[in-house]
């Protein structure tokens, strides 16, 4: 099989040194054509996307320098880049949409409750043939989304408060009517069937409204996985990337349909996941048993050893599954850093680990 290619897109907000949302997204990426960096939805957001990749060194290498960018445009705007799924302090006004038709366009469509809870996410694509081989690789990765959401749990603290969640972007994600998971889908002549009738409900305004957590890409030709909080390290979201990319890759492998698991358990099950993180019980995606998330995820990484190993990835795997066991996910080190300062200490610790440097002392250059 043709090895898979891998892109990553990472949300980010910029605050100030109270913590306040800053509304200058468009600013701090203007005049930047030699990377993909752009504004989003809301004017206290920025987006950026790697190219076309293959294993967890370029990615995150690839990541950290798209970050540098980023935090350096930021910094020109008085601001700083924070990667958390949700905003930490409570806000004031963040009632200012970015630039772009579309995006006014989404917002009078949807009402004053886009503005009441900014989030960010990442969004893993993988290359595959065609709609119908995504199709068939969503399927697949339908069970494994609960294990995937507890994996990047980044956004603990929501309005000033203490969610009581890993994930409250999740919960606040999911008020869309499009998102979460998606349904088994058969065939292509299904999936259309429903997006019209997303669109004709009012539900989607446009196919790219369809925000399902596992989706055919309507931008590229990829199986595009957006359940992940946008997650606190350059390592983290390598870790992640390089998970989706074993799984499309064993969904492409197998000659057994995936298992019909009905969305509202997997609905469920990602509910536990963001409420509990990494330490989550979820359903085990061969069993259906209840495990704990990273034994779940270390059973998978352990049965592609192998293949790891002779892409060159396994000692980064494992590392970053070790860094994780004793530092724990973005929820958990946003929940110490409050232990010492308040909110105040969680945006700072958000703040330099989004724009630090690799683990490894390499920020990395972006691909041609």
């Amino acid at each position: 099989m043709t090895e898979l290619t891998v892109g990553v897109e990472e949300e980010f907000l910029l605050v100030g040194p109270d913590g306040s949302l800053v509304n200058q997204g468009p600013e701090a990426v203007a005049g930047v054509t030699d990377v993909d960096l752009k504004p989003e939805l809301l004017r206290c957001q920025v987006e950026s996307a790697t190219g076309i990749l293959r294993y967890a060194e370029e990615i995150r290498d690839e990541l950290a320098a798209l970050r540098a960018r980023l935090a350096a445009g930021a910094a020109e705007q008085d601001a700083l880049l924070i990667a958390a799924g949700t905003a930490p302090h409570q806000q004031r006004d963040i009632s200012l949409i970015g630039p772009g038709t579309r995006y006014h366009r989404i917002a009078r469509h949807v009402g004053p409750f886009i503005f009441s809870g900014v989030t960010c996410g990442c969004h893993v694509h993988v290359g595959v043939e065609d709609t119908a081989t995504a199709l068939r690789v969503a399927n697949s990765l339908r069970p494994w989304l609960p294990a995937l959401l507890a994996m990047s749990g980044n956004s603990a603290f929501h309005d000033g408060t203490d969610t009581g969640y890993a994930s409250a972007r999740h919960v606040l994600w999911n008020r869309w009517p499009t998102a979460g998971a998606p349904p088994y889908v058969d065939s292509v002549d299904e999936y259309e069937e429903i997006v019209n009738g997303l669109l004709a409900s009012g539900a989607a305004m446009d196919r790219k409204m369809v925000y399902w957590d596992v989706r055919p890409s309507e931008a590229q030709p990829t199986v595009e996985v957006r359940v992940s909080d946008v997650m606190g390290t350059v390592e983290e979201a390598a870790f992640v990337a390089v998970l989706v990319r074993l799984l499309v890759s064993d969904a492409l492998r197998s000659t057994e349909p995936p298992p019909r698991v009905p969305t509202e358990i997997i609905r469920a099950a990602q509910w536990r996941a963001a409420k509990g993180g990494r330490s989550a019980s979820v359903p085990d995606p061969a069993t259906g048993a209840l495990r704990e998330a990273t034994s779940v995820i270390g059973d998978l990484v352990s049965a592609h050893t192998d293949e790891l190993r002779a892409s060159g990835e396994l000692e980064f795997v494992r590392s970053t599954m070790t860094w994780l066991d004793h530092n724990g996910d973005g929820a958990h080190r946003q929940r110490e850093a409050h232990k010492n300062g308040g909110v105040d200490a969680v945006t700072t610790m958000l703040a330099t680990q989004t724009s630090a440097v690799c683990r490894s002392g390499r920020r990395g250059t972006t691909s041609a």
